[in-house]
């Protein structure tokens, strides 16, 4: 096989909302889903394949079974499997947070640091982000702020619409606000260190942990960057490109690239339908499906209506 189709695993935080379950048709037995891990073999939620031969297996198993070879030469040196590509339906707002790097990160955690970027699938009028800080505050104020609960009053407040993107780097405070329905594509992490929740309470009835040393360790106290050049990608850095490709009447309905031996391809479709065909393979496809394309399949090619996101270490 050269092409996977993924099921993800699922996560019900409670600032969770139902779009993935009624729109994108994502299974789970849970009032609420807050996030899908569409691709992943992090421990924390790995992915299961969806059908064929493996059916059953996650994705971790089958590159055990079918070896290192298929993520590509750019993977051969790594130990853990490099991305972690995620819906999120945020009915409520996310806590304010910031990931560390991956020097603090494996010094900390055991394991490697968090680099994002999330692309704005949809979201409700008004709907918006917090990304870094108004302007340049010192480590004193950051602190203090976090005491006294006045943190937000600093945060660089930006509101959002369909088709945006933010590229989010280690040490960039941060948040999702409610409304908003998100792509993430991210290194394969789950250490988040949150700064302040609002005050909310778990399912337990406690309030959630907060890791307010951790995250006065690794904050840039200052604005986001606003001057990336990623060339012709949506986003590029050193742990992955993203693509963004939409075939409809306006532009085309066909079409092709190909996945050379550096790198394995995840394709996420974020709407529409069609075909992907690949190493003698074809694969019907259709909004929120992930599909995991093996490194050196070569040319493949996408038919339909849709839109959707290619990333490749």
């Amino acid at each position: 096989m050269s092409m996977l189709k993924l099921a993800p695993a699922g996560k019900d935080y409670l600032w969770g909302g139902t779009r993935l379950i009624t729109e994108y048709k994502k299974q789970f037995a849970w009032d609420k889903l807050a996030e899908t891990w569409e691709l992943s073999c992090h421990p924390d939620g790995l992915c299961i394949i969806a059908e064929g031969e493996f059916a059953g297996k996650t994705l971790s198993e089958y590159i055990k079974i079918k070896g290192n070879s298929i993520l590509g030469t750019k993977c051969q040196c790594m130990e853990q499997f490099p991305l972690l590509i995620k819906f999120i339906d945020a009915k409520r707002d996310l806590s304010i947070q910031v990931h560390p790097s991956d020097e603090y990160a494996l010094k900390h955690e055991g394991q490697y640091g968090k680099t994002e970027v999330w692309y704005i699938m949809d979201c409700q009028p008004g709907a918006f982000i917090y990304y870094g800080f108004k302007e340049r505050i010192s480590n004193e104020e950051f602190a203090r702020r976090i005491q006294n609960k006045t943190l937000l009053e600093v945060l660089n407040k930006v509101e959002v619409k369909k088709g945006d993107v933010f590229f989010i780097e280690p040490g960039t405070i941060h948040a999702i606000g409610s409304g908003n329905l998100i792509a993430e594509i991210q290194q394969s992490s789950n250490v988040t260190y949150r700064v302040y929740d609002y005050g909310r309470v778990g399912d337990d009835g406690k309030e959630r942990e907060l890791h307010i040393d951790k995250a006065k360790a690794v904050t840039k106290c200052i604005p986001p960057k606003s001057n990336y050049d990623f060339g012709s990608h949506l986003v590029s850095c050193a742990y992955f490109t993203v693509d963004k490709y939409v075939l409809d009447e306006k532009s085309k309905r066909k079409m092709s690239g190909d996945i050379d031996a550096s790198s394995f391809a995840s394709l996420l479709i974020i709407n529409g339908a069609g075909t992907i065909h690949a190493g003698g393979e074809v694969l019907e496809v259709k909004k929120g499906d992930s599909i995991f394309i093996e490194a050196d399949t070569g040319v493949f090619e996408v038919n339909g209506e849709m839109e959707m996101l290619l990333t490749r270490i």
